[in-house]
């Protein structure tokens, strides 16, 4: 099953200069009764202006990554960490049971836009800890990268049976998903941005994605566009009741 998302199901947030939409990707699915999918809690997609304080605040049993595709920030929480994240520089922030964070958006790297990605751990109160990591190249041309998982072929770890990676398909190139890591996986792919046809059939623009369950699509780029792809275990278990990544319905 092939489902699309396009952008008309997001919830966008506007405040000074900070702006979000919001992708709740169970949405897509009213007879499941939760506004994730599996694994996949929240995915903000946002662009914010240089010099904006996003001031100390907390969070709890959510596991967030912090994707970057253009601007610096400075980070600071309260397990003692301080470091600038930028399109070369992740961070998953493993919340656990309590945890408060602020980002500061840096002048020199203009205006950030970027994923604050919402994953639901597998239980509730783990210890709180923050994870970084920098990137060999700022894109990865033509071929899928693992960013972040379960499992220690993924540089970042989550807590729970989801795995995240991306690649830069440029303009009049074919990709199809790789190999699932688990059985009974299903995969979300986000278009972070560009324009992708998926087997010639289906068109996606600029922040649009595709649920994929039990299909092999392939897509190709109509423009050379830069992709972000999740898989979670659609019978995984996992803490529903997170902060962010929590259900809306819970």
């Amino acid at each position: 099953m092939l489902s699309k998302i396009d952008n008309t199901i997001k919830y966008g947030k506007q405040h000074g200069g900070f702006g979000i939409q919001i992708l709740y990707p169970g949405l897509t699915r009213p007879q499941r009764n939760d506004s994730g999918f599996s694994t996949i809690g929240r995915i903000d997609h946002a662009r914010i202006t240089p010099g904006t304080l996003i001031p100390m605040h907390p969070h709890k049993d959510d596991e967030i990554l912090t994707y970057l595709r253009s601007g610096n920030v400075k980070h600071l929480d309260s397990e003692g960490y301080t470091d600038i994240i930028s399109n070369r520089k992740l961070m998953m922030m493993n919340a656990g049971a309590n945890f408060y964070h602020q980002e500061q958006v840096l002048e020199e790297g203009g205006t950030l836009e970027g994923l604050q990605i919402f994953i639901r751990p597998e239980t509730a109160g783990l210890t709180p800890k923050v994870q970084f990591f920098k990137l060999h190249d700022t894109y990865s041309n033509n071929r899928w990268r693992q960013i972040a998982g379960k499992g220690s072929d993924y540089p970042l770890q989550i807590r729970s049976d989801t795995w995240l990676l991306d690649l830069r398909l440029e303009k009049g190139q074919d990709i199809v998903l790789p190999q699932a890591p688990s059985e009974n996986c299903a995969f979300l792919f986000y278009l972070f941005d560009g324009k992708v046809s998926v087997n010639k059939t289906m068109a996606l623009a600029r922040g649009e994605s595709v649920l994929i369950e039990d299909e092999s699509p392939t897509f190709r780029a109509v423009e050379t566009s830069d992709i972000v792809l999740f898989i979670t275990r659609t019978n995984a278990v996992y803490f529903e009741e997170g902060m962010y990544s929590g259900n809306l319905h819970g």
